[in-house]
């Protein structure tokens, strides 16, 4: 049985690589199918933040390429309530990530669960493997 792997995201989008290098990880991982899951934490949560505009701190805004994890089948996308709610953001605040269910004839699914941090505590315990960006 596969191993389960978890990528913890805990800083801001920009101003660090630590974001755009758990992407790019996670990405690698789901190309050889290994079963990832992504958590967003704290200021992680900005990653997923709607209509982010970089122009103006002059980085390349990565934030599309989220769209693409529902293509490498990565669909388990855990963002804490509580980090949410202590920056004054909900789940109308994030990108819409989705996948397609091939069991139900195609189905478009949200990717993104937005679970309280016991819930998250539960799927930490569940995981083989957890790396911290």
């Amino acid at each position: 049985m596969a191993k389960k792997f978890l990528y913890i995201n805990r800083k801001a989008p920009h101003g660090t690589v630590y974001a755009l290098e758990s992407l790019e990880v996670v990405l690698i991982a789901a190309a050889f199918e290994q079963d990832v899951s992504l958590a967003f934490i704290d200021d992680g949560v900005y990653q997923l933040m709607r209509n982010q505009d970089t122009s103006q701190i002059g980085v390349k805004n990565f934030t599309p390429t989220y769209r693409a994890l529902g293509d490498y089948e990565v669909n388990k996308i855990y963002v804490e309530r509580e980090s949410l709610e202590a920056r004054g953001l909900s789940q109308d605040d994030l990108m819409p990530l989705t996948w397609e269910d091939e069991d139900e004839d195609w189905a478009e699914k949200d990717s993104i669960h937005v679970i309280s941090s016991q819930e998250m505590a539960d799927i930490l315990e569940q995981q083989d493997v957890i790396l911290n960006f």
